[in-house]
């Protein structure tokens, strides 16, 4: 099965985003969501395998959900969103998946990395 991994740099300082604190759910049936993992960037940015080390992902539909209004306003700043919502799917269950966020006070930014 899957693994996962996510990235958060600050794009209007060119750092990465220490300390932002980051959720993973799946969905399990419509539209409801069953929380799997929490976690908080590293001084990298980096949350290497959210989903542990003996959790690995099925296919399905997930939903990283990072608290970027508590990150910028623990530094200070005011951003225009309290928090980016990330839909994502795992169809290759033999495949690592990296959902990198490129982040600043007023946009966003994600797609699939390696």
């Amino acid at each position: 099965m899957s693994t996962l991994s996510t990235h958060v740099l600050d794009t209007s300082t060119g750092r990465p985003a220490e300390g932002l604190s980051l959720l993973l759910e799946a969905r399990t049936t419509g539209d409801l969501f069953l929380e799997i993992a929490r976690g908080v960037t590293n001084a990298d940015g980096r949350v290497k395998d959210l989903s542990g080390a003996n959790t690995k992902l099925a296919p399905g539909v997930y939903r990283l959900t990072f608290d970027t209004g508590a990150w910028f306003q623990a530094r200070g700043q005011r951003g225009f969103y309290p928090s980016v919502q990330v839909l994502f799917e795992v169809t290759a269950t033999d495949e690592h998946y990296h959902v990198p966020l490129l982040l600043s006070p007023f946009g966003f930014s994600t797609y699939r990395g390696s």
